[in-house]
């Protein structure tokens, strides 16, 4: 094991595939962001920089062009930037992309990882801080992930960048520092596999992304009142590890929900909907959800932190549901 950052394991992971197979090809440079963890990218692009294309500020045609490749008999890596601008591309993903295996009879696969960084970033408004996962998610075709780990996003990429079928990796800039033990060995984590990340008894909290770490501060502030909380990162949405979500629901009886989209169709409530249907009758309370505020997002960054889900919210909401 070495400990590692999560852009650290995002560079190993596609430069184990650019050395694996010569007709793996990424469009878009700037896939670390432009902030302090870019130089992890460096000597990637050193190596492999003349096997990506650096696109016009397109992203329609960008998809399109990664599709196009895909369905030729290339693996493709295609970096979005800023989630909100992966609406630009919404038909090539859903009604090309999507569809292109089921609608050939199985005769087309399209084996292209599209990534993108969604969520509030300080100061990104209401243009540069979409939360698409759920519009993602209900579209059926597109297998859709959320790594939180350096660990977790290593074998999760691996495994996605040898699938036959489209990824969409919702990725969020705050995770790029985070640190934590990786395999020095080559693995795979398979996409459909849900972590409990942190074990408990009274209250369970399933979280994405970003929100992750949130819950995982909220569990430390509640143990410090007696309430021991277990936190379930599904890591990947579609398909979606039912059965560890509700072996941890049936084991607590209290879920919370916490997911920085906005609440109205998020991932928050089908997860709540799915404790609802199939998990009632273990549930001591309701379900209650935390997302952010239905609001475009503000450019200040104190009203931005206000309409966000933090640890001290989902501690309050776990703890309510314990009275």
């Amino acid at each position: 094991m070495t400990v590692k950052t999560y852009a650290e394991a995002v560079v190993d992971a596609l430069s184990g595939m650019f050395r694996a197979d010569p007709n793996f090809h990424a469009i878009g440079r700037g896939i670390l962001g432009h902030g302090g963890h870019e130089r992890h990218a460096h000597a990637l692009m050193k190596e492999f920089g003349h096997r990506f294309t650096d696109p016009p500020t397109a992203e329609g045609a960008t998809a399109s062009m990664g599709i196009g490749a895909a369905m030729s008999g290339c693996r493709m890596f295609v970096h979005f930037g800023t989630a909100s601008f992966s609406l630009e591309a919404w038909n090539q993903l859903i009604n090309e992309a999507g569809v292109a295996h089921s609608m050939s009879g199985g005769q087309i696969r399209v084996p292209v990882v599209f990534h993108m960084y969604h969520g509030l970033r300080g100061g990104g408004s209401g243009q540069h801080s979409t939360s698409p996962q759920g519009m993602m998610a209900n579209n059926a075709g597109l297998i859709v992930m959320q790594p939180t780990s350096p660990r977790d996003v290593k074998g999760m990429l691996r495994a996605a960048l040898k699938c036959d079928n489209p990824v969409v990796w919702i990725d969020h800039s705050a995770l790029l520092g985070r640190t934590g033990e990786v395999p020095d060995e080559d693995y795979e984590i398979p996409l459909g596999s849900a972590e409990v990340k942190r074990a408990g008894t009274d209250v369970t909290i399933v979280a994405t992304s970003r929100a992750v770490l949130w819950a995982l501060d909220a569990a430390e502030i509640l143990a410090k009142d007696g309430i021991s909380a277990e936190v379930v990162d599904p890591r990947t949405l579609v398909p979606l590890d039912e059965n560890t979500i509700l072996t941890s629901i049936r084991k607590t009886g209290r879920l919370v929900t916490v997911d920085e989209a906005i609440q109205t169709c998020s991932f928050g409530s089908e997860i709540a909907a799915l404790a609802a249907e199939k998990a009632h009758d273990a549930l001591k309370a309701p379900v209650a959800r935390l997302a952010r505020a239905a609001t475009p997002v503000p450019f200040s960054p104190p009203l931005e932190k206000a309409i966000a889900p933090s640890p001290e919210s989902i501690a309050i909401a776990a703890r309510r549901l314990m009275n």
